[in-house]
């Protein structure tokens, strides 16, 4: 059954970060326009526990009772690396790829002392396909440590451009080329279901993700 159901389109669960995503911001806008999205209300978006958000978002997997990718921001994308820390191997099964956008710098805890509780964020290889998109000029984050944090993680590293902190200041509105990524990612995730028994041939390489134009 779970292999049937990765053939077609995994749901999608978006992750908001620190205070969570307005009716401005992407995510909210691809939940609107998009099938197969759903947020998880990780609650206390104001003042975020690691521990309940991590309690959270293994029951919104859980109940999704098959493949899931999950849409990640700023905050949000640490939250992932911490659950699929402590999930360990098992991690791979219900999760088929993440996208992390924007992933805050958790070294500059002055910024906001709230996310300190989730410093350090875990180095771990993420066990499922994972795309990193990061902005020249985020304030949470500069570009060479988001692509530390894409080494660490293993996962494919994008560059979005001058975009801020890729949400609804930085005016993306649907944010189309976030939704080309996605794509990618979800094609790939099918694929490799369906050629498990090949899966070199589908590995996915950060050439392949598509690059957004400075």
């Amino acid at each position: 059954m779970f292999q049937d159901r990765l053939s077609r389109t995994p749901l999608c669960l978006t992750l908001p970060g620190l205070d969570g995503s307005g009716a401005d911001h992407w995510q909210t806008r691809w939940e609107q326009s998009r099938p197969n999205i759903e947020r998880v209300e990780l609650g206390s978006w104001t003042q975020p526990s690691r521990n309940m958000w991590i309690a959270r978002l293994e029951r919104a997997i859980a109940q999704a009772r098959g493949p899931v990718v999950l849409i990640a921001h700023s905050l949000s994308c640490h939250l992932v690396a911490w659950w699929a820390a402590l999930a360990g191997e098992g991690a791979a099964r219900p999760v088929a790829g993440a996208l992390l956008v924007a992933p805050t710098d958790l070294d500059r805890v002055s910024l906001d002392r709230r996310i300190a509780e989730f410093a350090p964020s875990p180095r771990t290889v993420l066990p499922f396909p994972t795309v990193v998109v990061a902005s020249r000029n985020d304030p949470w984050c500069e570009m060479h440590r988001s692509r530390e944090m894409a080494g660490n993680w293993l996962a494919a590293w994008c560059d979005a451009g001058d975009a801020g902190h890729i949400n609804a200041a930085s005016g993306l509105g649907e944010w189309r080329d976030g939704q080309r990524i996605l794509d990618r990612l979800l094609d790939h995730v099918c694929a490799r279901d369906a050629r498990r028994l090949d899966d070199e041939a589908v590995r996915f390489e950060p050439e392949l993700v598509v690059a957004v134009p400075a």
